[in-house]
């Protein structure tokens, strides 16, 4: 039997094709076989890369039960099999999270290299606090739900960081200002691409923006809860 190959989980520009890292390069250069979210959006990352006669495989939320067994017996043959996904890091609100259960269930070999993430970028580049935060996914559709996490992040130390979808950004900013006009908020979209911007504000001066400039592309929503003082003179009252 040959030895087992490996899985690779390679994070991928989240906007700047400048950004792919010199290992991410080498390890899809030397893959045997690449499972993408989308063969259509990842082909064009690598025919810039010069990588190209390789096998692509779809391993999308849609899929990825009903290929992981194909993918698993690909390892164990001996191949490496990288995972890219649309952009960014896989398993992190996208496809890959079942491989990483799949390879610590089996025993089976798997790296995850460093690389773009548009939740840290968003977070160094809002100003807001770094040595506490944490990332919550997209916000619940549901109003009720949605304005009870924002809450609950104002009253939590720390930076918390959310994926929205700029049709509802000013829904988003509606319940926030209308129940906490001044909590601090920011709004990063683009991040990495020709239209990269950083809109920081409370939430109603960002909501009064967003009605005149109507939000477009790709967004990360962020907002600073308490700081420790305030916290703990909170506490002490």
């Amino acid at each position: 039997m040959s030895a087992p190959g490996r899985f690779v989980l390679v994070p991928t520009p989240i906007g700047n094709m400048g950004d792919i890292t010199l290992r991410a390069i080498e390890v899809l250069k030397e893959a045997h076989r690449i499972a993408c979210e989308d063969t259509r959006h990842s082909a064009p990352l690598l025919a810039k890369l010069g990588i190209s006669g390789k096998p692509l495989v779809s391993l999308h939320d849609h899929n990825e039960v009903r290929r992981l067994p194909e993918l698993l017996d690909a390892v164990r043959a001996g191949e490496t099999v990288a995972v890219v996904t649309d952009a960014g890091m896989p398993a992190v609100s996208d496809p890959g999270y079942r491989v990483v259960q799949a390879c610590i269930e089996h025993g089976l070999p798997l790296e995850v290299l460093p690389g773009p993430s548009a939740v840290l970028t968003a977070l160094v580049g809002s100003g807001f606090p770094v040595h506490a935060f944490r990332f919550l996914g997209f916000l619940p559709i549901k109003k009720g739900r949605r304005l009870a996490i924002l809450e609950e992040s104002l009253a939590t130390e720390g930076s918390s960081i959310f994926f929205e979808s700029p049709h509802r950004l000013l829904s988003t900013l509606e319940l926030l200002a209308e129940k906490h006009p001044q909590a601090p908020c920011c709004v990063a979209r683009e991040l990495t691409k020709k239209f990269e911007t950083y809109h920081r504000g409370t939430a109603a001066e960002l909501l009064a923006h967003f009605k005149v400039h109507p939000p477009k592309g790709e967004i990360v929503f962020l907002v600073s809860g308490e700081e420790p003082k305030k916290r703990r003179d909170r506490d002490d009252d």
